[in-house]
């Protein structure tokens, strides 16, 4: 039995993509939404660009989504142009969907909730592990927004909702903004071609405080625990792997997968000390279509596997990120997943698949 229909909004995405996946193995009808049309097995794709209302509603009219799962957004040039553009995208989607026949609605944010947003990163301060309860971080923020849009149609609509806010997404996607996992991969690769050591290009505080991080699949399982748990509805839930590290470690053990001399940050957390891979990395694309010649990879262009400016505002920081996800646990959801595990294993799967050597 089908167990529902299912919108994945953003489906070629590193979140959107694992989650519709995941899905149509478990059951559902999927549909996936995204600006190029997905490729996924079991995946009916939907074409449209968010930002484009007529659009839109010519694209979903008719479908009998029962369940929505918001995975995208989009990057405009300054936070105030973000809140705009990716509160009409979600305000867009509900009107063009028959609301009145949702049953629920998901949407995905991130740690930033506790942060700040990319132009006031860390200017919340909140104290660590955070908690589903902080209070919103003062000043423009597109999550903000964008619960704000969920709780509105949620309440006109009568659909139930959730919000989930993983940190620092791991999983195999392609093309992907937000894909440390995959920028790490190709940068070993580099240094390992390249004879260069690999060097650790954020902060002292990252490479010495408590982080964590969220494994796309346990993310897809919450996402499908939430959405159908009735005692779980109309809450917000941190999502991470469950266990905490420290780069320093997981560095050097990624180092080791790779076969490279693995070298720390300065001893300051001065930004002129840092080697930021923007910096790093600044003119690589050759060096990246000769090695990908080499080796016959599949993907000879780097702006495609690469986010250098994403990675770096992660492991940049300057204070300790650490989610509390106690929430959760109580609530019923209590899968996890071991960080390092899930780092090796992405980089097995590119390298079967011939994106990295």
């Amino acid at each position: 039995m089908r167990k529902g229909t299912a919108l994945v909004v953003g489906a070629t995405g590193i979140t959107g993509g694992n989650l519709a996946s995941y899905l149509v193995a478990s059951g559902w009808t999927v549909y996936g939404l995204s600006r190029r049309a997905t490729e996924q097995s079991g995946v009916i794709p939907v074409t449209a660009d968010l930002l484009d209302k007529p659009g839109t509603e010519q694209a979903l009219a008719g479908l009998p989504i029962t369940h929505v799962f918001y995975c995208t957004w989009i990057r405009r040039d300054n936070e105030k142009a973000n809140v705009e553009a990716n509160s009409q995208m979600m305000r867009n989607l509900f009107a063009a969907l028959d609301s009145d026949k949702l049953d629920h609605a998901s949407l995905v944010t991130g740690t930033k909730q506790y942060l700040g947003s990319f132009e006031a990163y860390g200017s919340g301060r909140t104290e660590t592990p955070f908690r589903e309860s902080e209070p919103r971080v003062p000043g423009d923020n597109f999550y903000y927004a964008l619960e704000d849009v969920l709780f509105e149609a949620a309440e006109r609509h009568g659909f139930a909702w959730n919000v989930h806010r993983p940190h620092t997404v791991i999983g195999y996607a392609r093309g992907n903004a937000m894909n440390m996992g995959t920028t790490i991969a190709v940068y070993a690769s580099i240094c390992k071609a390249t004879g260069q050591p690999f060097v650790f290009p954020g902060s002292q505080t990252q490479w010495n405080a408590l982080t964590d991080m969220t494994d796309a699949l346990v993310l897809a399982r919450q996402m499908e625990w939430a959405a159908t748990t009735p005692g779980a509805a109309n809450q917000a839930f941190n999502t991470v792997n469950g266990d905490v590290f420290r780069w320093r470690r997981m560095w050097r053990e990624i180092g080791e997968y790779f076969g490279l001399e693995v070298q720390g940050p300065e001893a300051s957390d001065d930004p002129d000390t840092m080697q930021p891979l923007e910096v790093q990395m600044a003119g690589i694309e050759s060096t990246w279509r000769e090695i990908a010649a080499k080796h016959d990879l599949v993907e000879p262009d780097i702006s495609k596997l690469a986010s250098w400016w994403h990675t770096d505002a992660d492991l940049g920081r300057d204070q300790e990120c650490v989610n509390d996800t106690t929430k959760s646990r109580d609530f019923g959801f209590d899968h996890f997943r071991e960080t390092r595990a899930a780092f090796l294993d992405l980089f097995a799967r590119l390298r079967a698949e011939k994106i990295i050597p």
